[in-house]
């Protein structure tokens, strides 16, 4: 991905501030966007774009907006070249936004949501960006009220919910616990499950866990658990061919794990079925 735009006297202050805008350009083919503490908003600013993502085709038009928030990383498919306006906001920023509103701080984060429209947030995105290729003729003030009102908004219109603390949204886990069943007989890594939910996998471990109660790893395990106790029950099978088809490394291993989540050995599972 190339980055286009002047890097001045406004990057000075922008730990403080707690924005950045650029102004980003790439070919077609294969984009990543890699997990960062800010929160990001990507408004596109070229021809009709199309696309695809692990979950559908799309195609963009001009002011289609994504919004990620601080950790959140993605990957997609361009099949056009791309241009596009990219607003960080700093999670202090929202913070001071939020006092502001008379809102808890700690409680001022934002929703992801993908290629929706709101007139409000691309009239301050290109403004923002205007005033950058402009060299920031409006100074420092012009920035920081436009953040803190693009701040505001964003609170207002698209905040993380709170009913609970914020796990994988129900498509993202779908598409994780989907690929998991798909794939119980392979070696299921956590950068591969982080990538499937569009996640750093370090938030991929926090977030499953809010979502579904146990760690991935144990799910995992669970599930393996499951399928060999299927198998097993089917029979036609040996307990080794059982346990690979499972997922486990080993006979050994499968009864470990079946010992530990069942509380019975994989022999006694199959010996139950034999007897109905």
């Amino acid at each position: 991905m190339q980055t286009t735009g002047a890097r001045d006297s406004i990057d000075a202050v922008r730990p403080w501030l707690g924005l950045h805008v650029d102004f980003h350009t790439a070919e077609a083919g294969h984009m990543e966007l890699e997990s960062v503490p800010d929160h990001r908003l990507k408004i596109h600013a070229g021809t009709p774009l199309r696309g695809a993502c692990r979950v559908h085709r799309f195609v963009y038009t001009q002011g289609d907006i994504d919004l990620f928030p601080a950790g959140v990383s993605d990957v997609w498919e361009n099949q056009d070249a791309s241009a596009a306006v990219l607003v960080r906001l700093s999670p202090a920023l929202l913070r001071r936004a939020a006092e502001d509103m008379g809102r808890d701080p700690d409680r001022a984060g934002l929703e992801q949501r993908h290629q929706f429209r709101d007139p409000q947030i691309e009239h301050i995105a290109w403004a923002l960006d205007a005033d950058r290729r402009a060299g920031h003729p409006g100074g420092l003030l012009y920035t920081e009220c436009l953040g803190l009102a693009l701040s505001v908004h964003l609170l207002g219109r698209y905040p993380a919910p709170f009913g609970r603390e914020r796990g994988l949204s129900k498509p993202q886990l779908r598409r994780v616990t989907e690929y998991i069943e798909e794939h119980l007989d392979q070696n299921l890594s956590l950068a591969r499950l982080a990538g499937i939910a569009g996640v750093s996998a370090s938030h991929l471990k926090t977030l499953f866990k809010r979502s579904t109660g146990l760690p991935v790893h144990e799910y995992v395990v669970q599930r393996r658990v499951e399928r060999a106790r299927t198998l097993l029950q089917r029979g036609g099978m040996s307990a080794g061919e059982v346990a690979l088809e499972a997922g486990f490394s080993h006979q050994s291993h499968m009864a470990r794990c079946m010992r530990r989540v069942l509380g019975v050995t994989p022999s006694v599972v199959a010996r139950d079925a034999r007897a109905r």
